[in-house]
């Protein structure tokens, strides 16, 4: 029997200026971010189905948990997310598809995580088909998933991140239409940024879709023309500027007023943990931090140290003491990436 084994992995992202105006209620925004590893890691066994076979199965390895759903079911089972992209790509009834999903990500952590996941299985899955897919199309088709298979809150600065990897600035000319540029820094300042990153994971999951549906509330009539989403659409354009002129500091000040905008949009988006987070940076010295993600009672922080080694680790120390988990960043060059196993 031939089996094929295709893999793809898929960046998450962290330090998202601007992020809020990538969203349908936004129409039109800017959001700087950096892609990073941990990978989201996918691995698709495809044989031929044999019998009664199940035809699809699928292992959620964080969760510990295996089932098998039925694609042509109109329900959805323990993760509708894998289960719709299933679906979409309309596999070949007489496949057998076993799925198995992983990330060191922890989940719920503000990362874009679920973006990645959404991307590396598309990916695999189009491997499997016709396999053309370009990575702006693979955003595109994991957005449509999130968005009108399921009908979840999604903006699109996280799938285009993992799809394409690298430091960007993602301009949305009319949602969800939108262009990416990778910005091209030189070695020198790619190491000094991922070595002055520290990832704080304050250690509670979180409901982006319910965040966003808060928020949404708050906003009035006119959202898109709300002061707030403007100030974050200004401050993704300073981001990419202070990296493009190497100015440590500027990008320091953009993540504090960003966390601070984001107070600002509702006062549950910034929790407490996060500002004991933020007040703990501070006492080492650090030069900004960026609430990831939609931020909220859960997720992660990112924090752009000063520079100073030994005190990051003594930073790191004590918010490990704090209770916070830490984790370490490297940044991503790359985006997707597909390839086929062989014996």
């Amino acid at each position: 029997m031939t089996i094929r084994i295709v893999n793809a992995v898929a960046p998450t992202r962290i330090c998202d200026v601007g992020g809020w105006t990538d969203t349908h209620f936004a129409r039109y925004g800017s959001v700087f971010n950096i892609a990073i590893y941990p990978y989201v890691e996918v691995q698709v066994a495809a044989s031929p189905r044999r019998g009664d076979e199940e035809r699809l199965t699928i292992s959620a390895e964080n969760y510990g948990v295996s089932w098998s759903p039925d694609p042509e079911s109109a329900e959805f089972g323990k993760h509708p997310l894998l289960e719709a992209a299933v679906r979409v790509m309309e596999l070949p009834a007489e496949t057998a598809l076993r799925i198995n999903i992983f990330s060191y990500a922890p989940p719920g952590a503000s990362m874009g995580t679920s973006a990645a996941v959404s991307v590396a299985l598309v990916g695999a899955l189009d491997a499997l088909t016709r396999g053309c897919l370009a990575p702006h199309q693979v955003a595109q088709l994991a957005h449509s998933i999130e968005t009108k298979e399921l009908g979840l809150e999604c903006g699109v600065q996280d799938l285009l991140a993992s799809a394409y990897g690298g430091i960007n600035f993602i301009d949305i000319t009319d949602f969800p239409h939108s262009s990416i540029s990778g910005l091209s820094v030189p070695d020198s300042l790619w190491w000094d940024l991922e070595q002055r990153l520290l990832l704080a994971y304050i250690g509670k999951p979180h409901d982006s879709s319910e965040i966003h549906r808060m928020v949404i509330g708050d906003l009035g009539a006119n959202p898109h023309e709300d002061a707030r989403l403007a100030a974050l659409r200004a401050l993704a354009v300073r981001a990419k500027n202070a990296l493009c002129e190497r100015d440590i500091a500027e990008l320091g000040r953009v993540f504090d007023e960003n966390t601070g905008v984001q107070r600002a949009l509702h006062p549950g988006l910034v929790c407490e943990d996060f500002e004991n987070v933020i007040a703990i940076a501070r006492d080492f010295g650090a030069a900004g931090c960026k609430v990831n993600g939609a931020g909220g009672d859960g997720g992660s922080i990112a924090i752009l140290t000063n520079g100073n080694m030994a005190e990051k680790r003594r930073l790191q120390r004590a918010l490990e003491d704090s209770g916070y988990l830490t984790l370490p960043v490297y940044l991503s060059r790359r985006g997707l990436r597909v390839w086929e196993s062989r014996g």
